[in-house]
Order: structure tokens, then C-alpha cells, then sequence
């Protein structure tokens, strides 16, 4: 390969950045890993292999700022490569799939292994999620000396700490002492925290809010009244000021943590999440139609998040939350080759919340991955 000859040239009928403000018919180019060229009509461009999508749009590689990818160790754990990346997902945030007793098996057998890029949010219980019930049934297993020592000694492969205080990680537990010392090892540690909401009618939202800090990620932002974000049909103050000193907001759509209701309110009322994430999981494989980010991202367009907007929260929004903003999420020569070409599919198989109330509108589906330069098709 020499002067302006490329591996690889992908035409689109839309590329689309939100990082750049890039929405047009369009080219990519790609050598040895990175993006070399982007633009429309690249007439100078002359590329091993060129790839012609003209009813497709071709997005950054896909962010999942909420799942379970995980090979060993943890109930919830699915396959990256074969339920993440093959969905178009190139990197994925673990939500607690591991804690300070099985980080390293983690690293060795999920992390290192994978071809999809993991970051973790670090479960603060040292069990992970490990054990068949819930995390933080002991108060002990939330080690704070443990959970900073692990997160000091493993530079950025973990994110930050992901804290569940839901009525089924606690189990009998004091959601506010967990939460407690989830803050101890975020201010040693300077890091982050993913944070799983308590039902309000436990602990008022208000007061939970009160906890977080700016670049604190609330998830499970949806789920059906009273435990998401809409309380009496509406959005209240607690959460606007939140959000006023960098609070962030995230989707977590799983098994039980979506409600088209609730989507709709919050959108009507100026309240979009930061972030969508699938939360998936074990028990979505094999799922039909399959769970992934991409359905997750059209019940939010369907339910009347601006379609600009809801591919921005699955690119560059949570790549620059993961502080990753400069390698991807982004169409920047120079940032490494993660794309993902997608195709709305107006036949697909109706889109449903977790309560099995359905919505109109079709599906964005997969039609290819570029994971650092390497072609990988859909499952």
C-alpha cells in the first residue's frame, strides 16, 4: 500500500457524526486499524477493497454504556463478540459483572480475550455478581479498602463502580449504607459512579439524587411508575437540578426497566436520557426478535426521541462519558476504524417495552461491524 492507496474505502447512502456534525451521502476510509479519510465523493481515494452501502447509514461503532458481557463469573454474563459485537456493538461498559475477588479471572478470561473493547464498572460488592442472589446481601461484601485497591491497580480498563441499591441487590441491606460506601471509593479513587436506582417509595428520589455527582451516571432511567424517573406523570425538580450539575441519565432497558409510557413523558417534557443501553443480558439469548442496542435505540425513536439525537446516544455521548471521546464515537481521521452500518427494516417484528405494550415505527438492524479495521457480519 503506498500514497493514497487505502485497505479499505465504505460508501453510504448517509454517514452520519454526531461528534462532527457529519450527516451526509458519504465515504470512509480505513488503513491498519484507523479511519484515514471521511467525506463525500473522495475521488483521490484508491482502496484495496471498497464496500457500497447506498440504503444504508454508517454510524461510529456502537457504545453500550450498559450490559453484561462476561464469559465466567457472573449470572448475567453473555458472550461480547457473539451478542455485542455481532449487533454492531464495539464497546461495551460491564455493570458489575465483576468485584475485587474476581477481577483478575474477569480480565483473563472476558476482557483480554475479546475482540468487542469492555471497559467495567466495578461492582462494588467483591462478589460481583457472582452469587446466585443479591449482591449486596452482605454489607461486608461492599469492601471499600478491596474495591479501591483493585480500580488503583488496573489503570482504565475499569470505568468506575457500579452500585445496584434496588430492592433485589439489597435484599434486607440498607441501600444507604451501600451507597455510602460506594461514595468513600469513588472520592479515594476519583472515579465515577453507574448507579442503579432504589424504588422511591424506599428511599425519595430526591435524597438518592442528593448522592450523585457530576459525571454520575443514574440508569434504569425508565422503568414504569414509581420506580423510574416519572413520578406522578411527570419529571420531577430533584431530577432537572441533577442533571443542572452534570448528573447523567441512561436508558438500561434489560428485562423489566423499559416503559414506553414513561419514555414518552420524559421526552415530551425535555427530559431525553444521555445515553441508551441495552442492558442486555443472559436471558436474552436467543430472544426473537433479539434484543440489542439497536432495537433499545428504536423504541426511543419510536416513542419520539429525534432520530439525530438517539444515534449521538449511542456513539459519541457514552464514548466521551467512558473518556474516550478521541479514539471513538466519533468519524475523525486518525480515530480507530469502529463502524457500524445499520439498515432500518420497516417489516420488523413490532417494537414492545417490558411490559409487552407495543409501539409502531420499524427497527434499525445490523448489516455490518468494522471492529478496529476487521469486517465482522451480522449473527
Amino acid at each position: 500500500m503506498s500514497g493514497n492507496t487505502h485497505e479499505l474505502l465504505i460508501r453510504a447512502g448517509r454517514v452520519y457524526c454526531a461528534q462532527n456534525r457529519f450527516d451526509a451521502a458519504a465515504e470512509v476510509a480505513v488503513s491498519n486499524g484507523r479511519i484515514t479519510a471521511v467525506g463525500p465523493h473522495l475521488a483521490e481515494i484508491v482502496a484495496d477493497r471498497e464496500l457500497n452501502f447506498p440504503d444504508a447509514v454508517l454510524l461510529p461503532g456502537l457504545v453500550d454504556l450498559h450490559a453484561h458481557p462476561a464469559i465466567t463469573g457472573s449470572k448475567y454474563g453473555i458472550p461480547p463478540d457473539t451478542e455485542l459485537l455481532n449487533r454492531g456493538v464495539t464497546t461495551v461498559l460491564s455493570q458489575g459483572d465483576a468485584g475485587g475477588n474476581n477481577w483478575e479471572e474477569y480480565r483473563r478470561t472476558t476482557l483480554l480475550p475479546a475482540r468487542t473493547r469492555i471497559r467495567m464498572a466495578l461492582n462494588l460488592s467483591a462478589l460481583g455478581e457472582s452469587m446466585p442472589g443479591g449482591c449486596f446481601e452482605d454489607l461486608a461484601w461492599a469492601d471499600v479498602d478491596q474495591c479501591v485497591a483493585t480500580i488503583e491497580s488496573s489503570g482504565d480498563e475499569i470505568w468506575g463502580i457500579a452500585v445496584n441499591v434496588s430492592r433485589i441487590a439489597c435484599g434486607k441491606t440498607d441501600p444507604r449504607a451501600v451507597m455510602d460506601r460506594a461514595l468513600q471509593v469513588a472520592t479515594q479513587t476519583e472515579r465515577p459512579i453507574l448507579y442503579g436506582m432504589r424504588d422511591p417509595r424506599d428511599w425519595p428520589l430526591d435524597d438518592q439524587l442528593a448522592q450523585l455527582r457530576s459525571g454520575d451516571v443514574v440508569t434504569y432511567c425508565f422503568r414504569a411508575e414509581p420506580n423510574g424517573i416519572v413520578q406522578n406523570g411527570a419529571i420531577p425538580g430533584c431530577l432537572r437540578a441533577a442533571r443542572e450539575r452534570g448528573v447523567l441519565f441512561d436508558v438500561g432497558h434489560g428485562m423489566a426497566s423499559f416503559d414506553f409510557s414513561v419514555a414518552e413523558t420524559a421526552l415530551a417534557a425535555g427530559f431525553p436520557p444521555d445515553t441508551i443501553s441495552s442492558d442486555q443480558y443472559a436471558r436474552h439469548i436467543g430472544s426473537k426478535p433479539p434484543h440489542d442496542l439497536l432495537r433499545t435505540m428504536s423504541k426511543l425513536i419510536a416513542a419520539g426521541m429525534p432520530e439525530p439525537e438517539a444515534f449521538a446516544a449511542v456513539t459519541s455521548c457514552p464514548a466521551n462519558i467512558l473518556r474516550l471521546g478521541g479514539e471513538i464515537g466519533q468519524l475523525t481521521p486518525g480515530a480507530c476504524a469502529d463502524l457500524s452500518v445499520i439498515q432500518f427494516n420497516a417489516n420488523a417484528a413490532p417494537l414492545t417495552d417490558t411490559q409487552s405494550v407495543p409501539r409502531p415505527g420499524g427497527c434499525w438492524e445490523p448489516l455490518l461491524t468494522i471492529r478496529a479495521g476487521q469486517q465482522i457480519l451480522p449473527a
